[in-house]
């Protein structure tokens, strides 16, 4: 007997080891004949396989090897050492989740087993809800037709924790029940019995579901549409956090006669979602909602629309005319309106707006000395009030330019006789230089004036003393907010009124 045990230990470590779908025999070895595997059955509550089968009518039997089956092949998962074996219980978890397959082989030593037996697959049971339809589907696979035929499906129904109970029956080449009378609120679990021939049964696992409605959102707003630096359009939308919806849809359109379209699928459960629009073109209105999507896949409910706003420059010379539209919608009021001028380093000043305008003027020549770039940039700004649900929206247009004009004039004469009219020179510049130099000479090309300071004037005097009437050299040295550097020599003359 011990060596008898030894030589299976063996056995069932080369068996466990190796995938066969039979044993090479040796020429002395007389195949027995397979067992007749019976019936598979899964214990609900426990996922646990029972396998029956009947004993092989070979003798000299020394074992029963219990296989798991797939793709044509068996996988050793066991070896009863006992001639008279015909069940076995297999501590499977994957049951489950999948139908699992077996096979059985019978064993006579020293290493003869008998072909697989017939295959046998356990009922694997699934249940999903509905809401939409109110319904719940209970799915499983055919229970095999051999060896004992299927008579009828019965379908086990658990409700809040209580036992398994039969509660309806199908014919036996039905694999899936719909349940409508069920209540909400609710766990139901749900297993399928396969009736065989002579009284024999196999189980399904259970499956379970809790049969809650989503609750929707009450609420959902657009806070802002809002562009970036970047030429991008963000966008903010907050909703009911007591929302047991946390898919939504974001759509766009562009212009009012435009038609809705789903640019993103979005998910929250923290009563906010942001989304930066890469697609969307920035100088053309945009209308935005979002929408919140019930596990139906339908849209449960719509948030207000939120807009984009584009601002648009026309020059006529000195004159800058900018137009917009208004933002749209939000569920607040707009609290206020500004226009902020970009001049180089950064916001040089805003002005505010009358609310609801969309057409304001501003000339050139009042910013031109704030310029420190080589442009001139407009954004407006609208924010939100009285928000009914807390928040605070602020959108931002694009950003429009034009550019610097950098023009440079010098008086040929000027007349310093202190009557507050043409007392001074100095060059007229249509920008703030970000270098200067000017400097005056007489004909001898002595240095009378000089100054690094675009502001400073002369006039027409030497250390405080005044100069004749004559004519006067002068150089100026400039660089302009684009960059460019530009030099200019000339003559002036002192002209004394008389």
């Amino acid at each position: 007997m011990k060596i008898r045990r030894q030589i299976g230990i063996i056995i069932q470590v080369i068996l466990l080891m190796n995938p066969i779908t039979g044993f090479a025999q040796k020429d002395s070895c007389t195949v027995p004949v397979p067992p007749l595997f019976k019936s598979v059955s899964v214990q609900p509550e426990t996922g646990y396989a029972e396998l029956n089968w009947n004993l092989s009518p070979s003798t000299d039997i020394a074992a029963y090897i219990i296989y798991k089956y797939s793709s044509g092949s068996g996988y050793a998962i066991d070896t009863l050492w006992d001639p008279a074996a015909t069940s076995y219980l297999y501590h499977s978890t994957g049951t489950k989740y999948f139908s699992e397959s077996y096979v059985v082989a019978a064993l006579r030593l020293p290493v003869c087993a008998s072909p697989l037996s017939n295959i046998l697959s356990t009922i694997f049971c699934s249940a999903s809800i509905d809401t939409c339809k109110k319904q719940i589907r209970i799915l499983w696979n055919r229970y095999t037709n051999y060896p004992l035929k299927v008579l009828e499906y019965r379908i086990l129904v658990s409700k809040n924790g209580s036992p398994l109970t039969e509660m309806y029956t199908v014919d036996s080449l039905a694999s899936s029940f719909i349940m409508s009378d069920f209540e909400t609120d609710t766990r139901y679990c749900f297993a399928v019995r396969a009736e065989l021939e002579g009284g024999v049964v196999s189980n399904s696992n259970k499956s379970c579901l809790d049969t809650k409605m989503q609750r929707p959102p009450l609420w959902i707003n657009a806070d802002y549409a809002t562009v970036t630096n970047e030429g991008k359009i963000d966008l903010s939308f907050s909703f009911d956090q007591l929302s047991e919806i946390n898919s939504f849809s974001l759509e766009r359109k562009t212009g009012i006669t435009g038609s809705y379209q789903s640019v993103a699928a979005l998910n929250s459960g923290s009563g906010s979602l942001s989304y930066t629009d890469n697609s969307a073109d920035i100088h053309n209105v945009n209308y935005y909602r979002i929408a919140a999507i019930n596990n139906c896949n339908l849209p449960e409910k719509y948030s207000n629309t939120a807009s984009n706003i584009v601002l648009e420059l026309n020059r006529n010379q000195d004159v800058i005319n900018l137009t917009w539209n208004s933002y749209r919608q939000w569920n607040g009021t707009i609290g206020s309106d500004k226009l902020l001028i970009y001049t180089g380093n950064g916001i040089a000043e805003s002005h505010d707006l009358i609310s609801g305008d969309t057409l304001f003027n501003i000339n050139y020549s009042d910013l031109m000395y704030k310029v420190t770039g080589s442009e001139v940039c407009f954004t407006i700004e609208e924010d939100e009030a009285s928000n009914p649900f807390g928040a605070a929206g602020v959108s931002l247009s694009n950003k429009v330019c034009t550019p610097v004009t950098e023009r440079i004039s010098v008086p040929n004469t000027f007349t310093p006789d202190h009557n507050l009219v043409n007392d001074t020179f100095s060059p007229v510049l249509s920008f703030t230089p970000s270098n200067y130099r000017l400097v005056i000479t007489d004909i001898k090309r002595r240095t009378l004036f000089e100054s690094s300071d675009y502001s400073e004037e002369w006039d027409g005097t030497i250390n405080g003393k005044a100069l004749p009437e004559g004519v006067y050299m002068w150089f100026l040295k400039v660089v302009t907010p684009s960059g460019k550097t530009i030099i200019k020599t000339g003559t002036v003359n002192i002209i004394f009124n008389q």
